[in-house]
Protein backbone atom coordinates (compact mmCIF):
# COMPACT_ATOMS: atom_id res chain seq x y z
CA UNK A 1 0.00 0.00 0.00
CA UNK A 2 1.11 3.74 -0.80
CA UNK A 3 -0.48 6.48 1.46
CA UNK A 4 -0.53 9.95 0.34
CA UNK A 5 -1.24 11.79 3.31
CA UNK A 6 -1.81 15.65 3.65
CA UNK A 7 -0.14 16.91 6.49
CA UNK A 8 -2.12 19.80 7.10
CA UNK A 9 -0.74 23.72 6.92
CA UNK A 10 0.78 24.60 10.42
CA UNK A 11 3.23 21.81 12.09
CA UNK A 12 3.72 18.47 13.18
CA UNK A 13 0.18 18.44 14.98
CA UNK A 14 -2.19 19.16 12.39
CA UNK A 15 -1.77 15.54 10.67
CA UNK A 16 -5.22 13.69 10.88
CA UNK A 17 -5.17 10.68 13.60
CA UNK A 18 -5.56 8.61 10.57
CA UNK A 19 -2.91 9.97 9.05
CA UNK A 20 -0.69 9.63 11.99
CA UNK A 21 -1.64 5.68 12.05
CA UNK A 22 -0.89 4.96 8.57
CA UNK A 23 2.67 6.69 9.22
CA UNK A 24 3.08 4.64 12.03
CA UNK A 25 2.57 1.05 10.20
CA UNK A 26 4.89 2.23 7.54
CA UNK A 27 7.94 0.62 7.06
CA UNK A 28 9.25 3.66 4.87
CA UNK A 29 8.14 7.15 4.92
CA UNK A 30 8.71 9.83 2.17
CA UNK A 31 8.38 13.64 2.66
CA UNK A 32 7.47 15.52 -0.32
CA UNK A 33 10.21 18.64 0.16
CA UNK A 34 9.71 20.91 -3.31
CA UNK A 35 5.78 22.53 -3.07
CA UNK A 36 5.40 24.12 0.39
CA UNK A 37 6.86 23.99 3.80
CA UNK A 38 5.51 23.51 7.48
CA UNK A 39 6.51 25.61 10.59
CA UNK A 40 8.85 23.11 11.59
CA UNK A 41 11.96 20.77 10.23
CA UNK A 42 12.46 17.54 9.94
CA UNK A 43 13.39 16.92 12.82
CA UNK A 44 10.76 17.65 14.77
CA UNK A 45 8.52 16.16 11.90
CA UNK A 46 10.55 12.32 12.68
CA UNK A 47 10.13 12.93 16.52
CA UNK A 48 6.58 13.44 16.79
CA UNK A 49 5.80 10.93 13.99
CA UNK A 50 8.14 8.32 15.41
CA UNK A 51 9.53 7.12 12.00
CA UNK A 52 12.78 8.54 10.38
CA UNK A 53 11.73 10.41 7.01
CA UNK A 54 12.99 10.10 3.32
CA UNK A 55 13.51 13.79 1.59
CA UNK A 56 11.65 13.24 -1.69
CA UNK A 57 12.65 16.46 -4.20
CA UNK A 58 11.14 17.52 -7.59
CA UNK A 59 13.80 14.83 -9.22
CA UNK A 60 12.52 12.01 -7.30
CA UNK A 61 8.51 12.43 -7.24
CA UNK A 62 8.66 13.26 -11.34
CA UNK A 63 11.41 11.25 -12.60
CA UNK A 64 12.83 8.23 -9.94
CA UNK A 65 9.75 7.42 -7.72
CA UNK A 66 9.32 3.89 -9.08
CA UNK A 67 11.92 3.14 -6.29
CA UNK A 68 8.94 4.17 -3.88
CA UNK A 69 6.16 2.28 -6.04
CA UNK A 70 8.39 -0.43 -6.33
CA UNK A 71 8.88 -0.49 -2.73
CA UNK A 72 4.88 -0.49 -2.25
CA UNK A 73 4.06 -3.51 -3.98
CA UNK A 74 5.19 -5.63 -0.84
CA UNK A 75 5.21 -3.00 1.76
CA UNK A 76 3.51 -0.29 3.71
CA UNK A 77 4.94 3.03 2.02
CA UNK A 78 3.76 6.59 2.95
CA UNK A 79 4.33 9.57 1.05
CA UNK A 80 3.63 12.82 3.39
CA UNK A 81 2.59 16.38 1.43
CA UNK A 82 2.47 19.92 3.28
CA UNK A 83 -1.47 20.89 2.78
CA UNK A 84 -4.00 18.32 1.14
CA UNK A 85 -2.09 15.63 -1.66
CA UNK A 86 -4.30 16.75 -4.20
CA UNK A 87 -4.74 20.03 -3.09
CA UNK A 88 -2.92 22.57 -4.64
CA UNK A 89 -0.08 20.49 -5.96
CA UNK A 90 -1.36 17.60 -7.11
CA UNK A 91 0.01 14.23 -7.04
CA UNK A 92 -2.61 11.93 -9.32
CA UNK A 93 0.81 11.27 -11.60
CA UNK A 94 1.89 9.45 -9.05
CA UNK A 95 -1.58 7.32 -8.33
CA UNK A 96 -1.55 6.97 -12.06
CA UNK A 97 1.94 5.36 -12.02
CA UNK A 98 1.44 3.63 -9.34
CA UNK A 99 -1.55 1.78 -10.90
CA UNK A 100 0.46 0.83 -13.82
CA UNK A 101 2.45 -0.90 -11.75
CA UNK A 102 -0.15 -2.86 -9.67
CA UNK A 103 0.13 -0.55 -6.40
CA UNK A 104 -2.55 -0.12 -3.62
CA UNK A 105 -2.65 3.80 -3.02
CA UNK A 106 -5.37 5.34 -0.39
CA UNK A 107 -5.43 9.25 -0.18
CA UNK A 108 -5.79 10.69 3.38
CA UNK A 109 -6.62 14.25 3.01
CA UNK A 110 -6.15 17.41 5.11
CA UNK A 111 -6.20 20.90 5.16
CA UNK A 112 -5.05 23.34 2.25
CA UNK A 113 -4.56 26.63 1.07
CA UNK A 114 -7.28 26.13 -1.56
CA UNK A 115 -10.31 25.50 1.82
CA UNK A 116 -8.11 27.67 4.39
CA UNK A 117 -8.46 30.95 2.36
CA UNK A 118 -12.25 31.29 3.53
CA UNK A 119 -10.50 32.23 6.72
CA UNK A 120 -10.30 35.89 5.19
CA UNK A 121 -13.92 36.45 4.38
CA UNK A 122 -14.52 35.31 1.34
CA UNK A 123 -16.76 32.89 -0.12
CA UNK A 124 -15.16 29.75 -1.39
CA UNK A 125 -18.53 28.99 -3.95
CA UNK A 126 -17.37 32.35 -5.30
CA UNK A 127 -13.65 31.18 -6.29
CA UNK A 128 -12.67 30.93 -9.95
CA UNK A 129 -9.64 29.11 -11.43
CA UNK A 130 -6.75 29.69 -9.14
CA UNK A 131 -3.49 31.13 -10.44
CA UNK A 132 0.46 30.75 -9.86
CA UNK A 133 2.53 33.56 -9.95
CA UNK A 134 6.34 32.74 -10.38
CA UNK A 135 9.04 34.81 -9.52
CA UNK A 136 10.47 36.53 -12.43
CA UNK A 137 14.23 36.27 -13.86
CA UNK A 138 16.35 38.60 -15.81
CA UNK A 139 15.52 36.84 -19.14
CA UNK A 140 12.10 35.10 -17.85
CA UNK A 141 8.90 37.19 -17.30
CA UNK A 142 5.56 35.05 -17.95
CA UNK A 143 2.53 37.23 -17.73
CA UNK A 144 0.09 34.25 -18.63
CA UNK A 145 -1.87 34.00 -15.39
CA UNK A 146 -3.30 37.67 -16.20
CA UNK A 147 -5.54 35.56 -18.49
CA UNK A 148 -7.12 33.73 -15.87
CA UNK A 149 -7.29 36.72 -13.51
CA UNK A 150 -9.39 38.48 -16.45
CA UNK A 151 -11.78 35.99 -17.39
CA UNK A 152 -12.36 35.22 -13.13
CA UNK A 153 -13.16 38.73 -13.17
CA UNK A 154 -14.83 39.33 -15.68
CA UNK A 155 -17.82 36.55 -14.75
CA UNK A 156 -17.70 38.08 -11.13
CA UNK A 157 -15.09 35.04 -8.92
CA UNK A 158 -12.32 35.58 -6.66
CA UNK A 159 -8.74 34.54 -7.83
CA UNK A 160 -6.55 32.99 -5.40
CA UNK A 161 -2.92 33.40 -6.11
CA UNK A 162 -0.49 31.21 -5.66
CA UNK A 163 3.32 31.96 -4.67
CA UNK A 164 6.52 30.71 -6.13
CA UNK A 165 8.53 28.68 -4.35
CA UNK A 166 11.76 28.08 -5.52
CA UNK A 167 13.09 24.94 -3.25
CA UNK A 168 15.97 23.16 -4.26
CA UNK A 169 16.57 24.79 -7.69
CA UNK A 170 19.95 25.25 -9.95
CA UNK A 171 21.09 28.30 -11.62
CA UNK A 172 21.16 28.34 -15.24
CA UNK A 173 25.03 27.98 -15.11
CA UNK A 174 24.97 25.24 -12.67
CA UNK A 175 22.34 23.48 -14.59
CA UNK A 176 24.45 23.27 -18.34
CA UNK A 177 27.29 22.79 -16.66
CA UNK A 178 25.74 19.53 -14.71
CA UNK A 179 26.84 20.80 -11.41
CA UNK A 180 24.79 19.64 -8.41
CA UNK A 181 24.74 22.94 -6.46
CA UNK A 182 21.72 24.23 -5.36
CA UNK A 183 20.34 27.58 -5.01
CA UNK A 184 18.74 28.92 -1.20
CA UNK A 185 15.56 28.63 -0.58
CA UNK A 186 13.31 31.66 -2.03
CA UNK A 187 9.72 32.01 -0.84
CA UNK A 188 7.65 35.11 -3.12
CA UNK A 189 5.99 37.38 -1.03
CA UNK A 190 3.09 39.15 -1.22
CA UNK A 191 5.02 42.54 -2.14
CA UNK A 192 6.37 40.79 -4.66
CA UNK A 193 3.27 39.52 -5.94
CA UNK A 194 1.80 42.72 -6.25
CA UNK A 195 4.58 44.74 -8.04
CA UNK A 196 4.80 42.17 -10.40
CA UNK A 197 0.94 42.60 -10.91
CA UNK A 198 1.19 45.73 -11.46
CA UNK A 199 4.17 45.58 -13.91
CA UNK A 200 2.12 43.26 -16.03
CA UNK A 201 -0.64 46.21 -15.95
CA UNK A 202 1.61 48.41 -18.00
CA UNK A 203 2.77 46.13 -20.61
CA UNK A 204 -1.16 44.93 -21.18
CA UNK A 205 -2.00 48.69 -21.49
CA UNK A 206 -0.44 48.71 -24.82
CA UNK A 207 -2.21 45.92 -26.26
CA UNK A 208 -5.97 47.08 -24.32
CA UNK A 209 -8.07 49.31 -26.06
CA UNK A 210 -8.99 51.52 -22.77
CA UNK A 211 -7.43 51.14 -18.89
CA UNK A 212 -11.07 50.52 -18.60
CA UNK A 213 -11.06 47.14 -20.00
CA UNK A 214 -7.94 45.77 -18.42
CA UNK A 215 -8.57 43.25 -15.72
CA UNK A 216 -7.59 45.10 -12.79
CA UNK A 217 -6.26 48.13 -11.40
CA UNK A 218 -3.15 49.58 -8.84
CA UNK A 219 -6.47 50.47 -6.80
CA UNK A 220 -8.29 47.30 -7.05
CA UNK A 221 -9.04 45.42 -4.00
CA UNK A 222 -6.70 42.76 -2.73
CA UNK A 223 -5.95 40.26 -0.07
CA UNK A 224 -2.22 39.53 1.02
CA UNK A 225 -1.75 36.27 3.36
CA UNK A 226 0.47 34.66 5.60
CA UNK A 227 1.24 31.32 7.57
CA UNK A 228 -2.28 30.52 6.55
CA UNK A 229 -3.02 27.63 9.11
CA UNK A 230 -0.39 28.74 11.70
CA UNK A 231 -1.29 30.59 15.26
CA UNK A 232 1.12 34.10 13.73
CA UNK A 233 -0.90 34.04 10.44
CA UNK A 234 -1.91 37.38 9.27
CA UNK A 235 -4.11 38.68 6.41
CA UNK A 236 -4.17 42.41 5.48
CA UNK A 237 -6.55 43.72 2.74
CA UNK A 238 -6.23 46.96 0.86
CA UNK A 239 -5.59 48.77 -2.92
CA UNK A 240 -3.22 45.97 -5.38
CA UNK A 241 -0.46 49.06 -4.46
CA UNK A 242 -1.11 49.17 -0.84
CA UNK A 243 -0.05 45.33 -0.87
CA UNK A 244 3.27 46.22 -2.10
CA UNK A 245 4.30 48.16 0.85
CA UNK A 246 3.60 44.87 3.25
CA UNK A 247 6.75 43.53 3.24
CA UNK A 248 7.18 44.20 7.13
CA UNK A 249 3.37 44.03 7.78
CA UNK A 250 3.62 40.23 6.80
CA UNK A 251 6.54 38.68 7.77
CA UNK A 252 7.74 35.44 6.64
CA UNK A 253 6.43 32.84 3.93
CA UNK A 254 4.70 31.34 3.57
CA UNK A 255 2.43 33.67 1.41
CA UNK A 256 -0.74 34.22 -0.86
CA UNK A 257 -2.21 37.12 -2.63
CA UNK A 258 -6.17 36.67 -3.31
CA UNK A 259 -7.87 39.27 -6.54
CA UNK A 260 -10.87 39.76 -5.21
CA UNK A 261 -14.64 39.85 -7.52
CA UNK A 262 -15.76 43.20 -8.56
CA UNK A 263 -18.55 42.39 -6.98
CA UNK A 264 -18.67 41.06 -3.16
CA UNK A 265 -21.73 40.00 -0.40
CA UNK A 266 -22.12 42.78 2.30
CA UNK A 267 -20.45 39.82 4.30
CA UNK A 268 -17.74 39.50 2.44
CA UNK A 269 -17.24 43.16 2.69
CA UNK A 270 -17.37 43.19 6.66
CA UNK A 271 -15.34 40.38 6.95
CA UNK A 272 -12.36 41.83 4.59
CA UNK A 273 -12.37 45.27 6.47
CA UNK A 274 -11.50 43.60 9.75
CA UNK A 275 -8.23 43.18 7.72
CA UNK A 276 -7.76 46.48 6.54
CA UNK A 277 -4.47 48.29 5.87
CA UNK A 278 -6.55 51.54 5.51
CA UNK A 279 -10.02 51.79 6.96
CA UNK A 280 -10.81 55.13 5.36
CA UNK A 281 -9.96 53.12 2.01
CA UNK A 282 -12.48 50.76 3.05
CA UNK A 283 -14.96 53.57 3.52
CA UNK A 284 -14.97 54.95 0.27
CA UNK A 285 -14.25 52.15 -2.23
CA UNK A 286 -17.24 50.12 -0.25
CA UNK A 287 -19.75 51.47 -2.84
CA UNK A 288 -17.70 50.01 -5.93
CA UNK A 289 -17.66 46.19 -4.45
CA UNK A 290 -20.90 46.10 -2.64
CA UNK A 291 -24.03 47.08 -4.77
Amino acid sequence: MLYLIGLGLGDCKDITIKGLEAIQRSEKVYLEAYTSILTVGQDELEKFYGKPLIQADRTFVEQECDTMLSEALTATVSFLVVGDPLGATTHSDLMIRAAQMGVKTQVIHNASIMNAVGCCGLQLYSFGETVSIVLWQENWRPTSYYDKIASNRKVGLHTLCLLDIKMKEQSWENLARGRKVFEPPRFMMVHEAAKQLIEILEIKEEEATSRESLAYSPESLAVGLARIGTENQKIVAGSLKQLTETKEILGGPLHSLILPSTSLHPLEWDMLSMFALDQEWFQENKKYYVK
